[in-house]
């Protein structure tokens, strides 16, 4: 038996199945939201259901858009000869965030992952082929997480450029700044000793 109208048991089983979001942080965002005045609570319906209406794929990197083209695609001063490969669209405002970056992306939109029954097909793997293709691109730099499913993608995407005339490379990984060696794992030593390079 709920303590909670059905309304309200409701929305706390629609934002617990949010990822990272328990019974317990759902109820927390449902008390939240009802202390809220109609008009705020309006206003956040109608946010959702625009960014649910009003959001699409960019057709050239699969990135989040609200055009036909997402601004860093249609943006004139990147640099069209690099093409960094991430899984998801949140990995692209993480790398943006470090302002270094200036070539164009591709989102997956997911990995390949053997445990999850993900496999090559279920990745926007074939836009990338395309796009690779068709030319013009120098590097490709392969940005997904160094994880098992991460380093799985990334050397299945290596291994099916290597007909193309590009160079393919993989982000360092290793010791996080302000990590300590003893704290470290054998895993994240020994990829560390093997990125190390000369200064």
């Amino acid at each position: 038996m709920s303590i909670y109208p059905k309304p309200v048991e409701e929305l706390i089983d629609h934002f617990a199945r949010l990822p990272g979001i328990g019974r317990k942080g759902a109820a927390r965002l449902v008390f939240h939201l009802l202390e809220q005045s109609d008009e705020e609570v309006r206003e956040f319906a109608e946010a959702m259901v625009s960014a649910r209406l009003n959001t699409v794929f960019c057709r050239e990197c699969q990135n989040l858009s609200g055009e036909e083209l997402c601004p860093l695609c249609s943006h004139t001063e990147r640099d069209r000869t690099l093409l960094c490969v991430v899984a998801e669209p949140r990995d692209v405002a993480a790398i943006e965030r470090c302002r270094e970056y200036k070539g164009l992306y591709h989102v997956l939109h997911g990995v390949i992952s053997p445990t999850r029954q993900k496999s090559p097909a279920d990745i926007r793997l074939k836009e990338l082929l395309e796009r690779v293709g068709s030319g013009g691109f120098n590097e490709v730099i392969l940005a997904t997480n160094p994880d098992t499913d991460g380093d799985t993608t990334a050397l299945y995407i290596a291994r099916t450029l290597r007909p193309y005339e590009v160079k393919v490379s993989r982000l360092a990984y290793g010791l996080p700044m302000g990590g300590h060696v003893e704290h470290a794992d054998e895993l994240t030593i020994l990829r560390a000793l093997d990125g190390r390079r000369e200064v």
